[in-house]
């Protein structure tokens, strides 16, 4: 039993020799390594603008670190590589004049371009040091969104029409994202309001009087932000339609009625009038009789009170019946 006890005590020795060795090593790769911190893994930039690959390192040694910018491709692209914030060698033609390198290895950009985007590593070794500190950074580089507008056909709809469309766009603005609001609540799709894949497009199937309301659209990118104006839209009841067409048009007969009823022509129209009915019984007598005929003098027309008057009323209400029948029929038929 006693035998078996020190063998179960050598099998567990050694893993813990194992450990304390790792240990050891671990220990001292952070003495003599370079460790690096980076507050911020993500920056976002804005095109034209500048950004700041913040870093900050530690180390035993007193030298001065050598610190070494890359931009992550397929083939990855030296930045900048220097001792402190000496620059080594020629810097390339695209990063001339852009770049500031600081005493604690991070990396500013001045006018950012969209090529800029990307991951960046950054490696900092000191000679007297074993391990080189590496970290990696991502950079993203936008335009801000300008202010979307919403494009509908109509501000007024009627009543169970079909497929109603709302459509948000804008004039500028990188990796754009779209969101609608109804009366400043978030939309989501459901059974009759749809939204495209990239939801620029709002679709009513069937348009009920609920749909009666404020509509925007909301543009955002990782920099920015803009909503647009509202837009009201006005839902009619089909029963609503024909008491507007049925009041708009006993307006405008009434209306029709009182002005034909208080128009007089002028002096020269009426004149013109009497010209033309004295014309007339001349032209009727000369084909009555023939030869020698005694012609009737014409009427004053201008001692009557407005001789055309009465005829031009029934003109104007007749042709006012005929249309004001044929649009409520069209209306009746279309939609019922």
């Amino acid at each position: 039993m006693k035998a078996e006890r020190e063998a179960s005590c050598k099998e567990t020795a050694v893993p813990s020799l194992f450990f304390l060795l790792w240990l050891f090593i671990f220990t001292l790769a952070g003495v003599c390594g370079v460790n690096i911190s980076c507050p911020s893994p993500l920056v976002r930039g804005t095109l034209g603008g500048s950004a700041l690959l913040s870093v900050s390192y530690t180390s035993t040694s007193s030298d001065k670190p050598v610190i070494k910018w890359q931009l992550k491709r397929d083939k990855p692209v030296t930045v900048v590589q220097s001792i402190g914030t000496d620059i080594i060698g020629n810097l390339r033609p695209e990063y001339r004049g852009r770049i500031l390198l600081y005493e604690n290895g991070s990396l500013l950009l001045h006018h950012l371009q969209l090529s800029d985007e990307g991951t960046y590593e950054v490696e900092i070794s000191i000679t007297d040091d074993t391990f080189t500190g590496e970290r990696y950074v991502n950079l993203t580089v936008d335009v801000p969104v300008s202010r979307p507008f919403v494009h509908i056909a109509a501000s007024s709809v009627l009543e169970l029409t079909e497929l109603f469309i709302l459509n948000c766009t804008h004039d500028s603005g990188t990796k754009p994202t779209y969101s609608w609001l109804k009366g400043g609540k978030s939309l989501t799709n459901d059974s009759r309001l749809l939204l495209s894949h990239d939801q620029k497009v709002l679709t009513i199937s069937r348009v009920v009087m609920s749909d009666d309301d404020v509509y925007s659209c909301r543009v955002e990118n990782p920099i920015s932000s803009m909503k647009s104006l509202p837009v009201k839209l006005t839902v009619y009841g089909r029963s609503s339609l024909y008491i507007i067409l049925s009041m708009g048009g006993i307006f405008l007969l009434i209306t029709l009625v009182t002005v034909c009823a208080c128009w007089k022509p002028s002096k020269k129209k009426r004149q013109e009038l009497a010209g033309q009915s004295r014309q007339n019984v001349a032209e009727q007598n000369n084909g009555n009789h023939e030869g020698n005929v005694d012609i009737l003098p014409a009427r004053n027309y201008q001692n009557r009170r407005n001789p055309g008057g009465l005829y031009v009323l029934k003109e104007t209400v007749r042709n006012y019946y005929y249309y004001y029948y044929y649009y409520y029929y069209y209306y009746y038929y279309y939609y019922y």
